[in-house]
């Protein structure tokens, strides 16, 4: 495991008591849940789903409440430990995203939330995810975009690591934000067909509770007029079925 993996993994098992403060609680979860129904939104319910990136086990527990079984997966050990006690029924398992430990052709729908950003070859991963699918299977991800309010974000990542801030997703980890057309391009590569991209969610929880449920209000006219605006890129694709060509 490269050295940046390492810290990755590290952070997230000290983080991994505290993480459900953040997104399952408050305006984390009313943020977290915007972003979760708009990756479900791109997913077949009732199917089998790979979760890449799991953390906690939220968006499993969101997918297999809608009847379908999941299967997690994640660097930190502390995270797979609490998904598996956010989400019973579901099976999880320590791995990274660029080497998946799954058969081809094994689910019908893959997802991701807020973890893509952290991958060191992402084209890879695409190639990875496309080969674990089933053929007219679909995936879905979730993750910070670039534009004027992200591009500050590792300057903000690094400081917080100097001063020795313990809050979850707080550290210097050299992501990456894509913008809509390198996003495109990804699941192009890949071989995906059916894709969409487009930004959402203007309403961040970091926000002060008057201003965030302002900003809620105007989030769908942000989203359709100045998406540039958003903080996120949903994306999605489908995995080619030949038999329907």
């Amino acid at each position: 495991m490269n050295t940046t993996a390492s810290k990755i993994q590290d952070h997230y098992d000290d983080m991994a008591e505290v993480y459900d403060n953040r997104y399952d609680a408050n305006l984390g979860k009313l943020y977290y849940a915007h972003i979760c129904s708009q990756v479900m939104g791109r997913l077949s319910p009732g199917g089998r789903l790979l979760d890449l990136g799991c953390g906690t086990g939220l968006f499993s527990r969101f997918y297999s409440h809608r009847g379908g079984r999941v299967v997690g997966l994640d660097i930190s050990r502390g995270m797979i430990e609490k998904a598996r006690e956010n989400c019973a029924g579901g099976e999880f398992v320590k791995g990274t995203a660029e080497m998946l430990p799954f058969e081809e052709c094994t689910f019908d729908g893959v997802s991701s939330l807020l973890a893509f950003s952290y991958l060191r070859d992402p084209d890879l991963t695409m190639r990875e995810v496309f080969r674990v699918l089933k053929p007219g299977g679909s995936m879905a991800i979730c993750t910070l975009g670039l534009n004027l309010f992200t591009r500050g974000l590792p300057a903000l990542y690094q400081l917080s690591e100097a001063i020795n801030l313990k809050k979850a997703c707080f550290g210097a980890f050299g992501e990456r934000y894509y913008s809509v057309d390198e996003m495109e391009q990804l699941l192009i590569g890949a071989g995906f067909e059916e894709i969409q991209v487009r930004r959402c969610s203007f309403a961040h929880y970091d926000l002060a509770p008057p201003i965030y449920h302002i900003a809620k209000k105007v989030e769908p006219f942000v989203e359709r007029n100045i998406p540039y605006l958003a903080y996120n890129i949903c994306a999605s694709g489908k995995k080619p079925d030949p038999g329907c060509l």
